[in-house]
Parts: structure tokens; C-alpha cells; sequence
């Protein structure tokens, strides 16, 4: 029946973003409408997201979109991260040092920490009592913190050195994880409003009823953006369009070039667009280019960069995951349930002095499901990122980011070379001798507040 979307072509993607633009807007049309879903806070992306994959073609395969969702959310990714700094106030880079600093400790530290305990836990644990893989407790965190594209990497290299159920445990874990992010992280969100543990939005019973419904009355709208070029020359928003494209693109190239001369390294596209988006910031404040440049209208791209974001993402999850041992690996997504929810609210709460809870959601979604989780729900409890939280997150995640890949990397290898224990333990010890950096250079607060 839609035999015309097995060859991509420009119609193809012409197709794709109507439907998807449908959903938003069914989406939409959901949340102005259904009580439930105005007291769950659930975003109209999630909601088209959700309703891609229900009915796409990883579930039921009633909706003819193509397999591009995945491809389309890394894109939309280096959109986003691209638009940041050019959406940001001039900085100081001891000033960037100093925001960044726990944030950075915090990411790394979550990073090392799930990767290390979860490992050892399988070599010491599950390998003993159900005769798995030593990397087995590892293809947890290939699924919350890698996600679907580290678990794909992953198997398909283990499957390589003779353990072909790699993939299907870390895909398991991905989506697993996804479906924790989104409902766990509604769940946090809204007791955290109870608890008044928000900064940005109040407790769901007092919130008004344009933010649940997401509808303005005509007295509360505002602008969405103000014109910096006459329309006889362009058009403004076709002038802001390619200031935040063309970082985007020299993103993508820049993180094809260094593949093409490195082909160990591989730097995410969204972290190379943020780079770009960064050197062509600093290069428009000198040249006074930046004058003509309007942050509501900067915004207002990556804001919809992100609705779509949210909307391919969540439909690009593959379902059709078949655990081969079921009983070890319940176990294993309970515990490591247990220890990322320990990690994110816990050292969140000592380590930020304000809109802790913004930056733990966030990094709830990301490091259970992935990052466009991630921003769906900072979305609810931070509409305007006025927390900052993306822009220092993605500033904190260029000292992770090569750890990150030692990681995918290094993991493989030592299983092969029989010393994964030893590289477990060695990156729990990374891990710990962090959180004493950050006592030293007094991030860690001793005493949280109760409040955000």
C-alpha cells in the first residue's frame, strides 16, 4: 500500500513532514482539549511522537512514514544545539568555566558512574547466578545513556567477537529506557510542583489554564519576533533560518571531516554544530552582524526544531525487541533504575545552588532515554530555558563527550582481553576521585535547599 516510500526522495521527505505536522497539530488538538492528558503536562510533541509509533511503520504500520525518524532527529539535534549560542549573551570563558563547572561534574560523574557499577555488577553478579555475558550489566548503560544508535554500535561488535545477543539486550535497555524517561520523568515532575521543587512552574492544581491547555488569550500573547531586514531584500526569518542552518551544516561537515582523517573518532554532529555555533557567534559580535540578528526569532527556530525533535525521536523507537533472557534482564533494569534515579535527584540537589531540578529532569531523560526526552521534559517545567540548562549542558558535555567514545571504544576491548573487571573498577574510581575534585573546588553543596 506504501510501496512509494521505500526510495527516499525529496517527496518522500515532503510526506514525512506532513505527517508529522498532522500529529503536532492532533497533538495539540489533545492537549487543549483532554483533562488528562493537561494534568499529565504531556507535551503535543510527545503526544505526535507517541502517535508515530504507535501507528507508524514500528508498530502498526497504518501511517506511511518512511524509516527516516531516526536519521531526521540527529539532524534536528545540530539544529537545536546549533541555534543556542547564536540565542545567547556575549561570555567570558573564566565566566563559562565557572557556570559549567558542577554541571561538568555532575555529567561525568553520571556517566562513569552508571558504565562502572552497572558493569561490575554483571561481571560479579549476573555472570555468577545466570551464567550471562561479563558485559551483560554493561548493556545497560548502552541503553539508557548510549541510547538506540551506542546499542546498535555495541552489538553489532560483540556480535563480532561471538555474543549475538548484544543487540537485542541493548536495544531492549534503549527502549525500556525511553519508555522510563517519559513516564517516569511525568511522574517526578509532577510531585516535584507539589513538593515546590520547581522554578518555573507552580504546583499543577494553581497553574492557569493557558498552561495546561497551551492556548493564550488575546490579552497574554507577545510578538513572536521583530523584523531586522527590509522585505525587499529578505525576508527576516529567511535571514535567521540561515544564520542558524549554516552552523548546522559546517557542523555536520566538521564532524565528517574529522571522521574521514580519524575513522576511531567520531564526534556527535549536535556537538560539533554547537562549536560552530559558538566560533560564528564570537565572529558576528566582532563584526557587528550579531546587531541584526533577534533572539525571539532564534528561538522561535529552535523551538520548532525541537517540537519535531521530540516528535521523529520518539517515533523512530524500534519495538520489535525480543529480550533472550528475560529474568536477568528485569533485574537488571530494576537496578539500574534504582541507581540513575539515585545518581540524577541526588547529586543534582548537591551540586547545583539553583534550578536543580530543571538539570536533573533533563538529565533524567537523557540518561535513561535519550536527549530528545531529555528536552520534552525540561520543556514542561522549563518552557523559555530560562534556567539555561541546555546551553550549559551542552558547554559541560565537551570534556565528556571524548570519554564518552574512550568508553564505547575501551569496553569491547578489554572484554576480549579478558581485564573488563579491572576497567570497571578503574572508571568507578574516575568516577569517585570527581566527586572529590568537586568537594575541593567547593561545587558540592553540603546542605541543599528544599526548594529549587
Amino acid at each position: 500500500m506504501f510501496d512509494f516510500i521505500k526510495d527516499f526522495s525529496p517527496w518522500v521527505l515532503f510526506s514525512d513532514a506532513g505527517i508529522i505536522f498532522l500529529l503536532l497539530l492532533l497533538g495539540k488538538l489533545c492537549r487543549a482539549k483532554v483533562k488528562a492528558v493537561q494534568s499529565l503536562f504531556i507535551p503535543p510533541s510527545l503526544i505526535a511522537g507517541i502517535l508515530a509509533l504507535a501507528f507508524g511503520p514500528n508498530g502498526l504500520g497504518w501511517i506511511p512514514l518512511s524509516n527516516n525518524l531516526g536519521t531526521y532527529s540527529a539532524i534536528l539535534i545540530a539544529v537545536v544545539f546549533a541555534a543556542l549560542p547564536l540565542n545567547s549573551p556575549s561570555f567570558k570563558i573564566k565566566e563559562v568555566a565557572g557556570k559549567v563547572g558542577p554541571m561538568w561534574a555532575f555529567s561525568q560523574f553520571g556517566m562513569l558512574a552508571q558504565w562502572a557499577v552497572m558493569g561490575l555488577l554483571g561481571i560479579l553478579l549476573f555472570t555468577p547466578i545466570w551464567g550471562v555475558k561479563e558485559p551483560f550489566g554493561i548493556m545497560l548503560a548502552v541503553g539508557f545513556y548510549g541510547g538506540h544508535g551506542t546499542a546498535a554500535a555495541m552489538g553489532d561488535t560483540f556480535g563480532q567477537m561471538g555474543w549475538p545477543d548484544a543487540l537485542s539486550l541493548g536495544m531492549t535497555t534503549a527502549t525500556v529506557g525511553v519508555v522510563l524517561g517519559v513516564i517516569g520523568g511525568i511522574i517526578f515532575i509532577k510531585l516535584a510542583t507539589k513538593k515546590h521543587q520547581t522554578s518555573y512552574v507552580t504546583d499543577f492544581a494553581e497553574l492557569p489554564s493557558e498552561l495546561r491547555s497551551g492556548l493564550l488569550p488575546s490579552e497574554k500573547r507577545d510578538s513572536v519576533n521583530t523584523a531586522t531586514t527590509s522585505s525587499i531584500s529578505i525576508e527576516s526569518l529567511t535571514l535567521h533560518l540561515g544564520f542558524v542552518f549554516v552552523a548546522a551544516f559546517c557542523g555536520f561537515l566538521l564532524s565528517r571531516g574529522v571522521k574521514i582523517l580519524n575513522p576511531n573518532l567520531d564526534i556527535p554532529v549536535f556537538l560539533s554544530a554547537y562549536l560552530l555555533g559558538l566560533l560564528f557567534k564570537l565572529i558576528y559580535d566582532k563584526t557587528g552582524v550579531s546587531r541584526y540578528m533577534d533572539k525571539p526569532t532564534i528561538g522561535s527556530i529552535s523551538g520548532t526544531a525541537t517540537d519535531l525533535l521530540v516528535a521523529c525521536g520518539v517515533g523512530a523507537i524500534n519495538l520489535k525487541v525480543v529480550a533472550a533472557n528475560w529474568v536477568p534482564l528485569v533485574v537488571l533494569i530494576l537496578a539500574g533504575t534504582a541507581l540513575t534515579i539515585f545518581i540524577v535527584f541526588y547529586f543534582a540537589r548537591h551540586l547545583y545552588s539553583s534550578d536543580w531540578f530543571e538539570k536533573a529532569i533533563f538529565a533524567w531523560g537523557w540518561w535513561t532515554g535519550t536527549m530528545a526526552i531529555g528536552i520534552a521534559l525540561l520543556r514542561i517545567v522549563d518552557p523559555k530555558n530560562e534556567s539555561h540548562a541546555l546551553d550549559n549542558y551542552a558547554l559541560a558535555f565537551l570534556p565528556c563527550a571524548p570519554v564518552e567514545i574512550i568508553l564505547i571504544l575501551s569496553v569491547p576491548i578489554a572484554y576480549q582481553g579478558g581485564w573488563l573487571l579491572w576497567l570497571c573498577a578503574g572508571y568507578l574510581l574516575l568516577a569517585i576521585l570527581i566527586m572529590l575534585l568537586a568537594r575541593k573546588l567547593g561545587w558540592w553543596i553540603k546542605k541543599p535547599a528544599s526548594r529549587s
